[in-house]
């Protein structure tokens, strides 16, 4: 299993940042892989699950492990057939603005083709 961190900064404030994470209906406005989000809930949680859709109409399966609002991190692990990947998100003050950061665990390719769509997706997800 190989890791991959990814970072993005940008003058968005850390609160903006971290609900634009917390509202799961807002992910399509800044992951543009992202065409829709259909889930048990509105907002993040532990334990929340349900299948992400990216424009392609790929659907993968997506299960929420941990939620710290205090910390404005999350994680949680996605799903495509016999493809995992657990990704941890992190929203912490920077200057101007946030800095965001996402760390990937899974097989080295699948993480290595994935980079260039989630580091556009961070740098959206940083903009006022």
């Amino acid at each position: 299993m190989a890791r991959v961190t990814l970072s993005a900064g940008g003058a968005a404030r850390p609160e903006t940042v971290w609900e634009r994470y917390a509202s799961v209906g807002r992910w399509a406005s800044w992951s543009p892989q992202i065409k829709a989000v259909h889930c048990d809930g509105r907002r993040l949680r532990p334990g929340m699950s349900g299948t992400v859709e990216s424009v392609a109409g790929i659907r993968a399966a997506f299960v929420v492990e941990a939620v710290d609002e205090g910390r404005r991190t999350w994680v949680w692990q996605v799903r495509l057939g016999r493809i995992r990947i657990r990704l941890r998100h992190e929203v912490r003050p920077g200057e101007p603005g946030t800095i965001t950061s996402l760390t990937m665990y899974g097989p080295k390719l699948v993480l290595l083709a994935y980079a260039p769509l989630a580091r556009l997706a961070l740098h959206r997800l940083v903009q006022p």
